[in-house]
């Protein structure tokens, strides 16, 4: 079995400010070692589970350095490879080589979403909302997206509850979810002490991995597809002129269209 595994920070259990995953500020390091501790948990589920092949992606723009590079290298947990510095949601060699599921962990929620620890769509700066045809997404959902084109379910998720819900929503109820916290509002929420939420995810996995006969389908969409995005402020618009299959559609919104979402995303999104 081959799978990948897609992290992100701002869904790890005890983190919920964004100087917890800002390079350079006073609780990166510590949060460093959260995030680090929860994917290794994830590594362990697979290798249970029977994964031969197991690929990380560091999928957190910490910024600076560290943009993709968040976890401590001398605490990888050993049986898999790990991508590090690869621009967010561009790495596609493993299912261009054949995969059978990815899994979320410490994943966010969208943009604008009630009690979402730290939401946002890609940049909370740059982006407000972005829509796959008119189905609106966060980040998790452009990633399946992605996967789907080449027919690979996301089969598992963990983060805070609102996330949960939302990659459910999306995907189907026989997604396998670990929820480490619950949101108070976009700063603050009720954690699992992380053993437990590592515990959690360790065993969801597993789980996960070891029903490949309750894998939701992989997330495909209709065809001709819109990947559409309201950018935050009118001057972002520039970065889009000329760009082929791009169109800009309003003061804030730009749209790309494609044969599949893996064209639409490419003509879109910045290339390595």
């Amino acid at each position: 079995m081959r799978v990948v595994i897609l992290c992100d920070m701002e869904g790890i259990s005890c983190i919920e400010t964004w100087e917890q995953v800002t390079a350079g500020s006073t609780f990166y390091e510590q949060s460093r070692k959260l995030y680090t501790d929860e994917m290794n948990a994830a590594v362990r589920g697979a290798r249970a589970a029977g994964a031969s092949d197991i690929t990380v992606v560091d999928c957190h723009g910490a910024g600076g350095a560290h943009s993709f590079k968040s976890f401590l290298p001398e605490q990888l947990e050993s049986g898999a490879q790990y991508v590090f510095g690869y621009p967010w949601a561009r790495y596609i060699t493993p299912y261009e080589q054949g995969c059978d599921a990815i899994l979320f962990v410490g994943a966010h929620a969208m943009a604008g979403t009630p009690n979402g620890v730290l939401c946002h769509t890609v940049s909370s700066e740059a982006w407000y909302n972005a829509w796959i045809n008119d189905t609106l997404v966060g980040e998790s959902g452009i990633l399946a997206a992605i996967a789907g084109c080449w027919d690979v379910p996301a089969v598992f998720v963990s983060g805070d509850e609102a996330t949960c819900r939302e990659v459910t929503s999306l995907l189907g109820s026989s997604v396998v979810t670990a929820q480490v916290k619950t949101g108070l509002g976009r700063f603050s929420s009720v954690n699992l002490a992380p053993k437990d939420a590592c515990a959690l995810i360790e065993m969801r996995v597993a789980q996960a991995l070891s029903m490949p006969e309750n894998w939701p389908r992989p997330y495909k969409t209709s065809t001709p597809v819109t990947f559409k995005v309201e950018l935050a402020t009118p001057d972002r618009v520039s970065d889009f002129v000329g760009r082929t299959g791009v169109q800009i559609v309003g003061p804030r919104t730009v749209v790309s269209t494609g044969d599949n979402f893996w064209q639409a995303w490419d003509q879109f999104w910045y290339r390595h």
